[in-house]
């Protein structure tokens, strides 16, 4: 029985998944949305609401958890810099799970992961190039 057994397994071991929403989550930090499978972006979505969750704390060792998993320092920069403050004023809820249909060739369902706030983060990427 599955009980209180909550992971989505996406047909991998525990370190490939690891690497897989690592990725992931790097992906949609940096791109701001992603076109993925419905099952990889219902597993990324607790994962990336954490990372902002971390980011709003915004100290050090907050920092470093992110830069821990993501494994990226310039994309957790971002992720405190440009995601966390335009998130700033929400409790939770910060990614959108957008369904596609199925994809072409083997009909798997598609959908966009993206950030709720992500006008508020253009809107600054673009005061910040000026």
């Amino acid at each position: 029985m599955r009980h209180r057994r909550k992971t989505v397994k996406l047909q991998r071991n525990a370190s490939q998944r690891r690497a897989l929403l690592t990725n992931l989550a790097c992906s949609l930090i940096e791109h701001g949305r992603i076109r993925t499978t419905l099952a990889k972006a219902k597993a990324l979505r607790p994962i990336a609401e954490k990372m902002v969750t971390l980011a709003k704390r915004g100290d050090l060792h907050a920092r470093r958890q992110a830069i821990a998993f993501l494994r990226h320092k310039n994309i957790a920069k971002k992720l405190f810099e440009e995601v966390a403050p335009a998130s700033k004023d929400r409790q939770g809820g910060y990614c959108r799970i957008t369904k596609l249909g199925a994809r072409m060739s083997d009909s798997a369902p598609m959908a966009y992961i993206e950030w709720t706030d992500i006008e508020d983060m253009a809107i600054a990427s673009l005061e910040e190039e000026e």
